[in-house]
């Protein structure tokens, strides 16, 4: 259970909460509506790091032969607490606003589906494997909800925004693609 791959993955999850306190409105005593650049510079640097030990978790359990079922388990649930937690409070900094809250409820809603998608299908012992589009989902995610935050840090730098905004939207893209292509082997199942 306290292998360096489950504790990686639980260091992500504990990570969350201070993610949260450094980019809510309001965290401090001073009672600010908005985070300071500072406050999304250290939330960057988490960022980063939480990714980070979302790529070595599996390596070094693939690599170390220690992959172990708490694993299997907590992995995907780290990345959606990740995901929506970053979602949310974008959102709710209006970091994402407008027309872009709509790319950011797509991929939301998606991560909830296929997690749903991929606990029925487990009861019929059906797999659904990652597919390398699914992974350029991620990638490209990851990058948008990264140079939002990054652009709290810069804000002499709009381009950085417009960075994320635009990798926002095509994260949204290929997980309608993606979303369909699982919910199509799910329907398969389903009678």
């Amino acid at each position: 259970m306290l292998s360096l791959p489950n504790l990686l993955t639980l260091s992500r999850i504990l990570a969350v909460p201070i993610l949260l306190f450094l980019l809510w409105p309001g965290a401090r005593e001073d009672m600010r509506h908005q985070p300071l650049p500072l406050d999304y510079a250290f939330a960057f640097a988490l960022y980063c790091l939480m990714g980070i030990t979302d790529y070595f978790d599996g390596y070094v359990a693939r690599a170390r032969g220690t992959v172990s079922r708490l694993g299997i388990f907590l992995d995907p649930i780290a990345d959606k607490i990740m995901i929506a937690a970053v979602i949310l409070l974008l959102v709710f900094t209006r970091d994402v606003d407008g027309w872009h809250v709509i790319a950011a409820l797509i991929i939301l809603l998606r991560e909830i589906i296929v997690s749903g998608l991929r606990e029925f299908l487990a009861t019929l012992q059906v797999s659904m494997p990652v597919t390398r589009l699914a992974k350029w989902k991620t990638a490209c995610q990851l990058v948008a909800f990264g140079a939002l935050i990054l652009a709290g840090a810069l804000p002499m730098w709009p381009w950085v925004k417009t960075v994320g905004l635009a990798s926002l939207w095509g994260a949204a893209v290929l997980t309608l693609i993606t979303g369909w292509d699982y919910l199509r082997v799910g329907l398969k199942h389903m009678d």
